[in-house]
């Protein structure tokens, strides 16, 4: 029987790999994304009786958070290693916009959804926010920016002006507010030990979670950054083995950043995307650059993959089980009207158009980074419903799945042309 089961798992893994392998050939351009097709696999594979056990997350759950956790520091180098607008306040003002008004208000508008409608405890609520904050950079591809160009700034239309702002904003916001949304779940963290009293935690969050942590991850990221792109650029791979690791320095990277930034007490989030940002800007038109972006972009897509496919196999072990009607509810207001109604009040007063900034407000892609910081949260401590809050969290990611998955490519087409 065991042998039978290891069988099993070794044709599930073979059809994932196929499957990221060979299914972009046949849907590219087309109104589904692959998220899709892989949860549909981890379903049936689990729940056709083939005796495999259906994963649970809140057993699992420090599996599923390291999990997680590899699949987002990936998916956060590879959108990093993308971009080829230079950092900028003026050049980033979507992304200032999404991180520092839409983001809160997304918070706060979930948090209060799931205390006044689910009726979840504040603690619970808070972290549901949290959970939603990030835009995720791994199930968004279809609305990100292409592969790296030659370093040019082709985007720039005039002064100060820039094509592609949709692609650009959705593609930097979820490179930030994966790290950004750290502060949050410890926040929420913080009120489950301490209680809910600011007195009780006021102080410490502002100084270390929020001051401390950020500002340790972003001078990381832009330290060994700076390193990575001196010895990655330095020389040229002129041997035959030194070409048939040609990329590999993406996901080594990856690792010696976020580690050694969390060691320091840094957020590795926030560092890997600013490490990468760093490293696209120091050679922006080297070829190698090409190298670096397919093999952080393999390694994304295979985490994807699995992830999703343990997800579906989630769902058919009953994930969604705990769904009452206000939960179901709150899911789809989650989706269709927080992230929405945030994103547009965010760009009030912007000179962007209103057709790019509704796309740009609507794609608030949620995927593995709520997976992460929900398993991250009641890993660290107990939280009342933790089983409704993971079918809600559950919900809107495969809600979120679906609708941006199936619209993403025919929206992004009338927005972009």
């Amino acid at each position: 029987m065991v042998l039978e089961l290891y069988d099993i798992g070794f044709v599930v893994v073979g059809v994932t790999l196929f499957g990221i392998a060979v299914l972009p050939r046949y849907v590219a351009d087309r109104a589904i994304s692959l998220p899709i097709f892989f949860v549909v696999l981890g379903f049936l594979a689990f729940w056709l009786p083939t005796g495999l056990p259906a994963p649970d997350p809140l057993e699992q759950g420090h599996v599923v958070e390291r999990l997680a956790e590899f699949g987002v520091i990936i998916a956060l180098m590879g959108v990093g290693l993308k971009l080829d607008r230079a950092p900028g306040l003026r050049a980033w003002s979507s992304t200032w916009r999404l991180l520092l008004i839409a983001m809160p208000l997304s918070i706060a508008g979930a948090a209060l959804v799931g205390w006044w409608l689910v009726g979840l405890v504040v603690p619970t609520a808070i972290l549901l926010g949290a959970c939603i904050a990030p835009t995720d950079p791994v199930l968004a591809s279809e609305v990100q920016v292409e592969d790296p160009g030659d370093g040019s700034e082709e985007d720039v239309v005039g002064d100060g002006e820039y094509d592609d702002e949709v692609r650009f904003a959705l593609s930097s916001e979820a490179g930030l507010n994966d790290g950004f949304a750290f502060p949050f779940t410890n926040l929420a963290v913080a009120m489950a030990l301490v209680g809910i009293a600011p007195g009780n935690w006021m102080g410490e969050w502002l100084l270390v979670d929020v001051g401390y942590r950020i500002v340790v991850g972003t001078l990381a990221g832009v330290i060994l950054g700076w390193i990575s792109a001196r010895l990655i650029f330095g020389t040229e791979p002129n041997t035959q083995i030194a070409r048939s690791v040609q990329g590999l320095e993406a996901v080594a990277g990856t690792l010696l950043v976020y580690g050694i930034t969390e060691l320091v007490g840094g957020y590795g989030f926030i560092a890997v995307f600013v490490a990468a940002v760093t490293i696209r800007s120091s050679e922006r038109s080297h070829e190698y650059n090409d190298a670096l972006h397919e093999i952080s972009e393999l390694a994304e897509q295979v985490s994807m993959g699995v992830i999703m496919v343990f997800f579906g196999g989630a769902i058919a072990g009953g994930l969604l089980a705990p769904l009452t009607l206000e939960a179901v509810i709150a899911a789809i207001v989650i989706v269709f009207l927080v992230r929405p109604l945030a994103g547009l009040i965010g760009f009030l007063g912007s000179s962007t158009g209103w057709a790019e900034r509704g796309a740009i407000a609507f794609f608030g892609i949620r995927g593995i980074g709520s997976f992460y910081y929900l398993a991250h949260g009641l890993n660290e401590a107990a939280f009342s419903d933790a089983d409704l809050l993971w079918a809600l969290v559950g919900a809107v990611v495969l809600v979120s799945i679906v609708v941006h998955g199936i619209t993403a490519n025919p929206v992004m087409r009338v927005v972009t042309n």
